[in-house]
This record gives C-alpha cells, sequence and structure tokens, in this order.
C-alpha cells in the first residue's frame, strides 16, 4: 500500500466549513456517549441507508462500546450500519477531510455494503472503529490500516465492490447533509481516471484514498432517491 500523499479535492461542504470556521476541531475524541444511539433509532438509522428492497433483508449491526454487534441477521448478504467518524474518516487523505471527520461525534453514516464489500472491506472498517475506540490518532490508524493490509489481516481488494448511502438523515460531518450517492470501492483509483470531476459537481469522483487500494469513488444519485428513516 502506498504511504500518504496529497491527492484531489474532499467534499466542497467540508472545505466550505473549514475556511469559513478557520479552526480545526479539537484533536481529543469526546466522550463515548457521544457517539451512542438508542438502539431502535439506530436500526431505522441504518436501514435508511438502502431502499426497502434490500434494507428489509440485510443484516442489521448498531455500535456498541466494543464495536459493531449483529441486532438482526438478514439473509440478502448485504449489511447495513450507521457508520461514526472514526469509522468513515479517510485513512489517508484528503489530511484535512480525515482531521475533520476522525474526530466528529456527530457523524451519522447510515450505509449498506453489498454482499462482495461485506467480505472485502468490511473488516477495514471494523479495523478502524476499533482503533478510534481505543482512542487512536488518525496517523496511528493510518499506520495501523497499513500495516494491516500489507501483512494480510485484512483482505486485499482485487476488484470493485459497492455500498448504498441513501439515507434522508446522514450527517457526514460538519456540513451535515450531502447527496444521496453511490459508494463504490475501487482499488487505486485516480480522479483522474473519471476525467477529474469535482466532487461538489454531481459527477462520479473520487473522494477517499484515491491512488492506493482504498481508494472510494462516489457516484451522486437523484435526490428523489433519498430514504427516510423510519422507526417501528
Amino acid at each position: 500500500m502506498r504511504n500518504e500523499k496529497h491527492y484531489g479535492s474532499a467534499g466542497a461542504g467540508y472545505f466550505e466549513y473549514a475556511s469559513c470556521n478557520g479552526a480545526w476541531p479539537n484533536p481529543k475524541y469526546p466522550p463515548l456517549s457521544e457517539y451512542m444511539m438508542p438502539q431502535d433509532a439506530e436500526v431505522a438509522l441504518a436501514k435508511s441507508a438502502a431502499p426497502q428492497n434490500i434494507s428489509d433483508q440485510a443484516t442489521i449491526r448498531v455500535l456498541t462500546t466494543s464495536g459493531y454487534q449483529v441486532v438482526h441477521q438478514g439473509d440478502n448478504g448485504f449489511v447495513c450500519m450507521v457508520m461514526r467518524g472514526f469509522t468513515g474518516a479517510p485513512t489517508f487523505a484528503p489530511a484535512q477531510l480525515r482531521m475533520f471527520i476522525n474526530y466528529d461525534s456527530k457523524t451519522r453514516a447510515p450505509i449498506c455494503f453489498d454482499p462482495n464489500a461485506v467480505k472485502t472491506v468490511l473488516p477495514y472498517y471494523d479495523l478502524r472503529t476499533k482503533l478510534g475506540l481505543e482512542g487512536k490518532t488518525p496517523d496511528q490508524i493510518a499506520e495501523a490500516v497499513k500495516a494491516a493490509y500489507d501483512h494480510g489481516k485484512i483482505p486485499k481488494r482485487a476488484g470493485v465492490s459497492f455500498a448504498y448511502m441513501w439515507s434522508a438523515d446522514q450527517i457526514l460531518g460538519p456540513s451535515g447533509h450531502w447527496h444521496p450517492h453511490m459508494m463504490v470501492f475501487a482499488p487505486n483509483y485516480e480522479n483522474s481516471m473519471l476525467g477529474n470531476n469535482d466532487l461538489g459537481s454531481h459527477l462520479p469522483a473520487v473522494s477517499d484514498d484515491a491512488g492506493t487500494p482504498l481508494a472510494i469513488l462516489v457516484i451522486p444519485v437523484d435526490e428523489k432517491l433519498f430514504v427516510k428513516a423510519h422507526h417501528e
């Protein structure tokens, strides 16, 4: 895995927040209680990540003080959960986005992984969560992830896989809501391979960790496809 370097642009909303406020978050994790949710609310939010025909049959996981735990076992191979900042922040770049999101206790990022991503990507997010709960810094998380990947402790990514992020109730860092979108886990992709589209342009773009095996490509979809969380 390549070491950190400077990659393309991240979500415009995050950088608008940074430039307007001129401040970085306190580089320290808030109390763990700020990351927790009532279980029924978290289940509803997790299920809002994907269309009902997928989420109703998916495995649902919720965050506990020891990591994510399954509260409903599905039968279609998908897994839905709500990522927190330390779970879903970029591992290497963009550096500004990594710093903001890693420590942000308000981030609630509902996501539903397809069966291939469950096998090849979810273990990476579980590792990031473990390291975040242990209070590791972004640099320490990056070092641990790189070592785990290089030594085969988390799966290698040989091809693309997908996840839904269609929740109308997502909170993606200080900028809050973003467009419903598909996450494409596209190893070693650079934004130039897609035409250097800006992430704020509603076109496909590489958002996180460009040029590494952890690269993420986002494809915005129509706002009409937003899914609201419904408590049962």
